[in-house]
């Protein structure tokens, strides 16, 4: 049987590790052509080769707009079109107010919300009718966080463009909605813990959790694939909680 995202083409950035590349691994098994963004060469070559070479790997780093223009035409000569965007490349660096510094800050406007701008922006030319656009949010959207002012800033603002997004992209009948998970084990989030024990600290934050335990990435992977598809063919503008009830207690 075709998958639900069968002959679509896929962009996600930030798919390298993490909720970005259980999505590419998800849209994969559901039939999509997947192009992969993400800074590390490295990283970028191992998980397009976990995808078995189904997916196109371009580095790109999302704050540089150079690098999106690089990015969208190789898109273009491989492609011609996207059907799906992913817009999920984000930074997260814990930095409480007293201590924010200027880098802090402009790291994560520069990635988290002028990064997201101009993916969206300069996708636009690509962008068939009747697409989609899913955009990562947080819980932190909502309930924010001591010492993750500045990313849950960024992440509200993603959140609200949108709402201004969908009504702009209408016309073209492209449907624009954003996923919100909770406590997520990633890698990203397991690097702030620094040179501590990984385990012991997904457990502490679980604690915190309904149900007590985190969100994993391919349960934001399966909201981004349903997203994705015709079967949210009603669903635009939403903001789609992952996140195991935790924004909502």
């Amino acid at each position: 049987m075709p998958g639900v995202l069968d002959g679509r083409v896929a962009v996600i950035t930030g798919g390298t590790t993490g909720i970005g590349l259980a999505t590419a691994e998800r849209f994969v098994a559901e039939g999509a052509a997947v192009v992969l963004v993400g800074r590390r060469q490295q990283v970028l070559d191992d998980a397009v080769a976990r995808l078995g070479g189904k997916a196109l790997g371009v580095r790109a780093d999302v704050a540089r707009p150079a690098d999106l223009d690089s990015l969208y035409e190789q898109v273009a000569e491989r492609h011609g079109r996207i059907d799906v965007l992913f817009a999920n490349a984000a930074i997260a660096e814990g930095a409480g107010l007293g201590s924010l510094t200027e880098d802090h800050v402009d790291r994560h406007l520069d990635i988290n919300l002028r990064g997201l701008i101009f993916t969206v922006e300069k996708a636009l030319p690509l962008l068939a009718e009747g697409g989609t656009i899913v955009v990562t949010s947080s819980v932190d959207e909502a309930k924010g966080g001591s010492g993750r002012s500045v990313y849950a800033a960024t992440k509200a603002a993603g959140r609200n463009l949108v709402r201004s997004w969908m009504q702009e992209l209408a016309p073209r009948k492209i449907r624009v909605n954003a996923v919100s998970p909770g406590v997520t084990e990633t890698p990203g989030l397991a690097r702030l813990v620094g040179g501590g024990d990984v385990e012991e600290f997904f457990a502490m934050l679980a604690t915190a959790m309904p149900g007590g335990r985190n969100v994993m990435p391919r349960e934001v992977a399966a909201a981004v694939t349903f997203l994705a598809s015709d079967d949210a063919s009603g669903i635009n503008g939403v903001n789609l909680p992952v996140d195991h009830g935790q924004a909502q207690v």
